[in-house]
């Protein structure tokens, strides 16, 4: 996002305090506080670009009727190659969705990052903490899966990736983390907003801290939240009034049967009037 003619990265989080009405309430910030300046942006992301033809014709659609201002794209998945080449030739925003919980089903994925692969998918899908313990045993297959990844995304999109997250948020379980298998100076996304009382104090100050590690070297939007539920509305009309003062990620699956005609409609437009949806990503400091 720009201010005062740069663009600027995101810094340490800071505690955001109640908003006047109008606003949502009270959510933990990753960046500074706004500075009134009402230089807000919007950006509605598609997760899952590339990983087969419906999911990359559906999220085409949405940016068409400028509903989805970036993908984050899958490689070695089935339509990866034709995604990116949509991509490149009409300027989507699309950063490196890394995946390691879902089979790669890309023809030409190579046998040994399958198997690297599928041994940190049954470690992940083992239990519900698995994502926040660092497993010393699963290092090079961490950084091998990484590697490739950002290398394949290279030969499809022509660049590395300036923003990452993760299929099933995994780019934020422990081993990526520690191991910092994520570039510095990239944009990288943080973890969902929540108000207090929305989850466990335990919880929240988790993911407060993870916010902490990334903002000292990565940009971060102000607030994340998913798109679903879409009811009420006054939950999305909350949201997306932040937008008014703060850079705002909703994360979007225009595959899924409720969001594809949320987005495809006019009801998006109605909860988003005071706020146009952004062409693209970017954040602040």
């Amino acid at each position: 996002m720009k201010r005062d003619g740069q663009l600027m990265t995101a810094a340490p989080d800071k505690l955001v305090p109640a908003e006047p009405s109008g606003s949502a309430d009270s959510f933990q910030l990753a960046g500074p506080r706004s500075d009134g300046s009402g230089a807000g942006f919007l950006i509605l992301n598609a997760d899952d670009w590339g990983r087969d033809q419906e999911n990359t014709d559906r999220t085409l659609e949405c940016i068409s009727r400028g509903t989805v201002s970036s993908v984050s794209a899958m490689v070695f998945m089935g339509d990866s190659q034709r995604a990116a080449d949509i991509a490149r030739e009409k300027g989507i925003d699309a950063g490196l969705h890394l995946n390691f919980t879902t089979e790669f089903s890309a023809p030409h994925t190579p046998e040994r990052l399958n198997e690297h692969q599928q041994r940190l998918a049954r470690h992940l899908k083992r239990h519900r903490f698995s994502a926040v313990l660092f497993h010393p045993g699963l290092v090079r297959s961490f950084e091998y899966v990484v590697a490739a990844q950002r290398e394949e995304y290279s030969r499809l999109y022509g660049a590395e990736p300036k923003r990452l997250d993760g299929h099933h948020h995994m780019h934020l379980c422990a081993n990526v983390l520690l191991q910092k298998l994520l570039p510095a100076g990239t944009i990288v996304r943080r973890n969902f907003s929540f108000q207090p009382g929305e989850k466990s104090l335990w919880n929240r100050l988790y993911r407060q801290g993870v916010d902490h590690m990334l903002a000292r070297h990565h940009g971060l939007a102000d607030f994340f939240f998913s798109l679903p539920p879409l009811n009420p509305r006054s939950r999305l009309e909350r949201i997306f009034a932040l937008a008014n003062e703060f850079t705002v990620e909703v994360e979007t699956h225009p595959i899924n049967p409720d969001e594809h005609p949320f987005l495809t409609g006019g009801e998006i437009s109605r909860c988003s009037e005071r706020r146009p949806i952004s062409r693209g990503y970017a954040v602040r400091e």
